[in-house]
């Protein structure tokens, strides 16, 4: 009984140990299931069918459309380049973003000082109310999307020493001296960063991104690590797929050129908002634009106009040109005025009493007429847009 139990064990291993129990039988058998399904001694023209069916499967795949194993790459490719991103602070312009991001296939970790939890999980984002919690996810961007006017004391409220020590940082502010010095300054020397202005936003980009300018500065990628290399062009292909145009441009030069195609705009816009100018029936095209353009300054917060005049250097001096030109144009035309008046005086033009004379240069009378006849003549001709 013994012999027969050991016999019984022993045939129950072999059968445990036989390779026919790993391999799943399928419709169609591989080649290598049918050299080993081939008597040992199997005839010539046996093998060379095992041969030839290998042979055909070997064919199959090395004629696979180049199409298709370039798609296959792509995606592969795609998939290395998707990115878990933390979105701090998500307001308009944060969930704005967000919907690229996310629809690019991005992870998106949002969190703000207001419960945005429901936008959140409708964008397709986490929320975290709790800025340990974002950051213990170990984001592979930390996006600031904040007020230029917060940003210090929120750069400062992150617990970063829970992220990893290779995370990079970014920034969309519209000016950049400011942050660029700040991530600097504030955060540890492992951590990258580039400074970035997508000088678009909801309004202008509503059609897309594509063709509209994205500014940026990377003021520290460790050019040394290839995977800190990729993730760097993973985020600036964030918007490179979106069709923009990529301007890279030192932060300095972007907040001298920003003091005249923004802080210029906002200033003109949020001034002529102060005249409280009306539609009327009878707008002229350039009058609309100037309509216009009130609606697309002052719908952006006074904070963000502030935050433009504060933290950028070039806006004092912007100001004090505008001021001057303003004084040049009136100069140019009380001048004009006094040439006039010279001439009724002293030229034998028709003459101003006296107190026409001193209302014309700026006495209180008013509603007084300069002159009739020849004064107007240059201006006989309405002028169009």
């Amino acid at each position: 009984m013994a012999m027969s139990s050991s016999s019984s064990s022993s045939s129950s291993v072999r059968l445990r140990m036989n390779p026919a129990n790993y391999f799943r039988p399928s419709a169609a058998p591989s080649s290598l299931h049918l050299l080993r399904r081939l008597p040992v001694a199997a005839s010539p023209l046996r093998l060379r069918a095992a041969r030839a069916t290998e042979g055909d499967a070997r064919q199959l795949f090395d004629e696979m459309p180049r199409g298709v194993e370039e798609v296959g790459e792509e995606e592969e490719e795609r998939q290395r380049r998707r990115l878990k991103i933390a979105v701090v602070g998500f307001g308009n312009y944060g969930q704005f973003l967000t919907r690229t991001l996310v629809r690019q296939g991005h992870t998106i970790l949002a969190h703000s000082r207001s419960d945005y939890s429901a936008v959140a999980a409708e964008l397709g984002a986490t929320f975290f109310p709790d800025a340990d919690d974002l950051c213990e996810c170990h984001p592979d961007v930390v996006l600031l999307v904040t007020s230029i006017l917060s940003t210090d004391s929120v750069l400062r409220s992150l617990p970063v020493h829970r992220l990893r020590r290779d995370t990079l940082f970014a920034d969309v502010l519209s000016v950049k001296e400011f942050p660029k010095n700040l991530l600097l300054n504030t955060l540890p020397e492992e951590f990258d960063i580039i400074c970035t202005h997508p000088m678009f936003g909801p309004e202008s980009a509503g059609d897309g991104w594509a063709g509209l300018p994205f500014v940026f500065d990377e003021v520290r990628v460790r050019g040394g690590c290839p995977a800190r290399r990729a993730r760097a062009d993973a985020f600036l292909d964030v918007f490179a797929r979106e069709g923009c145009r990529m301007v890279e441009m030192s932060c300095a030069e972007h907040d001298a050129n920003a003091a005249e195609t923004q802080f210029l705009t906002h200033t003109v816009g949020r001034t002529l908002a102060m005249l409280e100018l009306r539609p009327t029936p009878i707008d002229t095209k350039g009058y609309e634009t100037l309509l216009r353009l009130v609606d697309n300054t002052c719908s952006d917060s006074f904070d963000l106009y502030n935050g433009l005049f504060m933290y950028n250097n070039n806006s004092t001096e912007l100001l004090n040109r505008l001021e001057w030109a303003m004084d040049s144009v009136k100069k140019k035309l009380f001048d004009g005025l006094h040439d006039v008046l010279r001439k009724q005086l002293f030229e034998g033009s028709p003459p101003l009493d006296s107190g026409s004379a001193v209302a014309a240069v700026g006495s209180p009378v008013d509603d007084v007429a300069i002159g009739d006849g020849d004064v107007d003549s240059d201006y006989d001709e309405e002028e169009k847009e």
